[in-house]
């Protein structure tokens, strides 16, 4: 289904919304767009918003199966101004779950089971969000791949991660059950990445609710939403493998005549397995099992 606006869809295409999970695809360019499509149709996502520019032909079959609304997502505040509007129209907890194009969704044991019964497993266990962390895929040959995406070759660093207290801006003091975590690209090459840039973390699926905002900075204005776990036991997290960062340095004037290879001595092939990135401790299976 395509539509001729936000503001369009809003008023026509809310029955979408009506059951979740929802994903919202954010299209930035081009690249491996239509893959990132078809991969979170794959994982379960019951509707498809695709946000992107009218020059995205996508093939018939795949264009029928998503709803399909004109954005430019590279304009300032293109994020919230796309996602908060979603969230306000869809009925109150209603999963939804964000990325942008050349982004793919991990989740434990993601092979034999669906979003929709992660989610459900995480709402009893009385979470309303899941903590995903970005981690940064690059192409080993930049010769070949100057855009440094290449699905078949990808890799990751294996090691390089690590967070910090994050700390409630008033009173100074840490945050109870919130980190800022960093690493993959944007700590290796951190002097081309500005300072608000730099984290990997994003509360990317969520339950919506009346009032519910996400922030430029990838967190809601309900604290509890930011937070890693629950206060009694470890909760599960997501991943999300990104090409975003990659990409980004090789497009930019000011970074890609520095970087020639993004490999260094941990920089491992990606295994497009959930098992891979738990045992790399990029993500949490939590209870379970």
């Amino acid at each position: 289904m395509n539509y001729a606006s936000l503001d369009a869809f809003l008023a026509e295409g809310t029955a979408a919304l009506a059951k979740g999970p929802v994903a919202l695809i954010l299209v930035e360019d081009l690249v491996e767009a239509e893959s990132t499509i078809r991969h979170h149709l794959k994982a379960g996502f019951r509707s498809v918003l695709v946000f992107a520019p009218d020059r995205l032909v996508l093939p018939e079959e795949l264009a029928a199966k998503v709803h399909r609304i004109p954005r430019d997502m590279h304009r300032p505040g293109a994020l919230t101004d796309t996602v908060n509007p979603v969230i306000a129209a869809a009925p109150a907890d209603t999963w939804m779950y964000y990325c942008y194009n050349a982004e793919y969704l991990f989740h434990p044991f993601c092979e034999t089971r669906s979003v929709q019964e992660l989610l459900a497993f995480h709402t009893e266990e009385r979470r309303r969000s899941m903590l995903t962390y970005v981690v940064d895929l690059y192409a080993p040959d930049l010769a070949q791949n100057p855009n440094a995406v290449n699905l078949g070759t990808a890799m990751l660093d294996r090691a390089g991660y690590y967070a910090l207290a994050r700390k409630d801006p008033v009173t100074g003091q840490p945050r109870e059950r919130q980190l800022d975590f960093f690493g993959g690209l944007r700590w290796r090459f951190e002097e081309h990445v500005p300072v608000t840039r730099r984290k990997i973390d994003r509360i990317a699926l969520f339950r919506t609710r009346p009032g519910l905002e996400l922030r430029r900075d990838n967190t809601f204005n309900d604290e509890e939403y930011n937070t890693y776990s629950c206060p009694w036991h470890h909760n599960m997290t997501a991943a999300i493998a990104s090409f975003r960062v990659a990409k980004a340095l090789k497009f930019n004037p000011g970074s890609t005549y520095d970087i020639a290879d993004f490999r260094w001595y941990n920089s491992v092939p990606f295994a497009w397995h959930s098992q891979q990135l738990m045992d790399l401790g990029l993500m949490e299976p939590g209870q379970w099992f």
